[in-house]
């Protein structure tokens, strides 16, 4: 189990967020914590610890007024750590490459690969080309409903008609080099990581995938390790100490490694 850390960027600021509640209409979200660092400070910090596969997320939308000062910060973050981070937030085949030349690994996608609530692979192949399969990470956030895991776009807002399950992950595998799944539930609340969804995932193996979603203590970190059997990776928002959390990021680092 690897740790990949993040790098939230909202109006500008590196912050946490609690997930489900980003809007576009006034460039709002309810706030975990605000940074007074940039985003080469934290990048600089993953990279000196050789942390690999870490994202940065903006979390504005294009036609936000602040959506160029969000895309300098997560620039910054990209030169401190040149082919270290991941990077993600209105990604499209037309942007995509913009980004992997100015020094992110990856680009992460959800929403532009959905049209009318379903998956348009013509989009994807041309993401695909555009980049190629190795630097495309899918996002597939997700929420419970009644009959199952449906991912979710639109900032988490719109439910789609994708239900996540492993047909779904054989059917999306050979368009990218990874998964990222937000369990949106319990996104940014410090409340625990969606056990059953872990669960289901657990078994997969034809991609990397990195679970994000509730980690608040060391015992989330262990119980996610025992659930996915040390091949899920995971992220940490909200709970960290680097972003005024609890948890220790050097202890964090090295439950992940194995060292604690």
């Amino acid at each position: 189990m690897q740790f990949r850390p993040c790098i939230d960027i909202h109006n500008g600021k590196v912050k946490q967020i609690v997930g489900g509640t980003l809007k576009d209409e006034g460039d709002y979200a309810r706030e975990n914590y605000v940074s007074e660092k940039g985003a080469d400070y934290y990048a600089d910090l993953y990279r000196r610890y050789g942390l690999r596969g870490g994202h940065i997320i903006l979390l504005n939308g294009k036609d936000s007024g602040y959506y160029e000062a969000t895309k300098e910060e997560a620039l910054k973050g990209l030169a401190a750590y040149p082919g270290g981070m991941q990077i993600g937030g209105g990604i499209t085949d037309e942007n995509a490459g913009y980004f992997i030349r100015n020094g992110a690994s990856h680009v992460i996608v959800t929403s532009y690969l959905f049209v009318n609530g379903r998956i348009d692979y013509d989009r994807l192949r041309k993401l695909k080309d555009v980049v190629g399969r190795e630097h495309v990470v899918i996002d597939l956030s997700c929420r419970h409903f009644e009959d199952g895991y449906h991912v979710m776009t639109d900032r988490w807002q719109t439910k789609t008609e994708e239900i996540l399950d492993f047909r779904l992950l054989e059917d999306l595998k050979e368009f990218c080099d990874e998964f990222l799944i937000h369990a949106v539930d319990v996104e940014g609340k410090n409340s625990g990581i969606e056990t059953n969804l872990v669960e289901s995932l657990r078994t997969y193996t034809g991609r990397s995938i990195t679970y994000a979603g509730g980690v608040h203590s060391y015992e989330d970190l262990n119980l996610l390790r025992k659930t996915g059997e040390g091949r899920i990776h995971v992220t940490v928002g909200s709970a960290l100490d680097l972003f005024g959390g609890n948890l220790e990021f050097d202890r964090i680092v090295r439950i992940c490694s194995g060292l604690a």
